[in-house]
């Protein structure tokens, strides 16, 4: 297989520093990579996913990944397309960002591969214990103003600023090219397309320090929205890769949203579903966009990949009763994902007369409006239709003894939690 054809397919290519010499390298060898991760947060988000699954099929293809996380790096801050100085986060901070984020690589890459097990590497191995005089003499001797001037992430800060912490980072990230150059003959970086100056700094280092060009660089376009909407962020904020800030519905739900201008992109960068059923859902979507077979696609492959196949399951079973208005089955897990962002209601007391709760809980204005509502068969209490204005609300309208969830209309959701 010819994996940087494979990659130009996927449109996962956006510059190569020699792509002839890197196309036979990648044929006749099996070469050493890696990718960088700096903890910028306490998860990795869906921005980062095209990166992390693009060291995935070099794996696959049986090339040797290399994940570093940036534990020095992010002490720093990367200027690469930021407008301002990033806030610089405390030690201890970054140090359990890193350990976090070297977890979550950890699910996409294999440690045990027979050949090519992949490895995960922290920059501040190497970085925390160098001191300024060695650095300066080792590494900042070979990089001329002029030269680091001239790269997009310096030249685009120099009217708003930039201080001397952020425009020295182009020399860690090369110093880190070089440092795996030398211990784990590590011969190509790939990154983000705003990491190319970084990239080909560190291409320099190797150059002037090993008299030797057998390195390359590959950078990832970034992923963009034809909307013109930010990729990877909703109304409710950015997606995560972690369950707990972003959940699998959520996650789920992101992905078969996804434009019909988009989807085929996406199944290209995010799945790793062949040239034949890529191609198969885009007949598909052109024949019958309503079905959104290529959506489902998408939030399947992508959710089974990241969360893994009960968490698929449960996001489909929370998808289908939302979907259908049949919640009464939903477990309190369940519930908890799919009315994460509704509006809630705590119930201290016991049973409670539906017109009262309605009320109380914002649901209805007045009760003179609560009992319309119930008369006209506009209130659902767990997915059953109440018209009875002397309905009360008992234990067993209670999910698990822990919620009731009340439809208020066709879409207007409302949950009730019992404290």
């Amino acid at each position: 297989m010819d994996l940087l054809a494979e990659l130009q397919w996927r449109g996962l290519v956006n510059q190569t520093t020699d792509e002839d010499g890197l196309r036979k390298l990648l044929n006749e060898e099996r070469v050493t990579l890696y990718c960088g991760f700096d903890p910028t947060a306490d998860s990795l988000h869906i921005g980062n996913l095209a990166a992390i699954l693009t060291l995935r099929r070099f794996q696959q293809a049986g090339h040797r990944p290399i994940a570093l996380v940036g534990g020095a790096t992010g002490l720093i801050g990367d200027p690469s397309g930021k407008k301002s100085e990033r806030t610089l986060n405390a030690k201890e901070t970054v140090e359990a960002w890193s350990a976090r984020i070297k977890e979550q690589l950890g699910r996409f890459l294999d440690f045990e591969a027979d050949g090519n097990p992949a490895k995960i590497a922290n920059n501040y191995d190497w970085i925390g214990p160098l001191d300024v005089i060695t650095f300066l003499r080792d590494v900042g001797k070979h990089f001329s103003v002029n030269y680091m001037l001239a790269k997009e992430s310096v030249q685009s800060r120099i009217e708003t600023g930039i201080s001397f912490t952020e425009f020295s980072y182009m020399m860690l990230q090369a110093y880190d090219f070089l440092k795996l150059y030398e211990t784990e003959g590590c011969r190509l970086q790939i990154g983000g397309s705003d990491q190319w100056g970084n990239i080909t700094a560190g291409l320099e280092l190797i150059r002037k320090t090993k008299g030797e060009a057998r390195a390359f660089g590959l950078t990832i376009p970034l992923v963009t929205k034809a909307d013109g909407t930010k990729f990877g962020k909703t109304e409710s904020g950015t997606i995560w890769l972690d369950k707990e800030k972003t959940s699998p519905y959520e996650f789920y739900q992101f992905w078969i949203n996804t434009d019909d201008r988009d989807v085929i992109r996406y199944l290209k960068y995010f799945t790793f579903l062949s040239r034949e059923e890529i191609e198969a859902l885009e007949q598909e979507l052109r024949e019958a966009p309503e079905k959104r077979a290529a959506q489902r696609a998408l939030a399947e492959e992508v959710t089974k990949l990241v969360h893994g196949e009960e968490a698929l399951r449960q996001a489909i079973r929370i998808s289908e009763a939302l979907f259908s208005g049949d919640i009464a089955n939903l477990t309190a897990a369940e519930i908890e994902q799919g009315f994460k962002d509704v509006p809630a209601f705590v119930h201290e007391g016991g049973d409670v007369p539906l017109v009262e709760l309605l009320v109380s809980a914002g649901i209805s204005p007045s009760k003179r409006q609560a009992r319309e509502d119930i008369q006209n068969g506009a209130i659902y209490v767990n997915g059953e239709r109440i018209q009875d204005v002397g309905a009360v609300l008992t234990a067993e309208h209670r999910l698990e003894g822990r919620f009731t969830v009340i439809r208020r209309g066709k879409k207007k959701y409302y949950l009730i939690r019992y404290a």
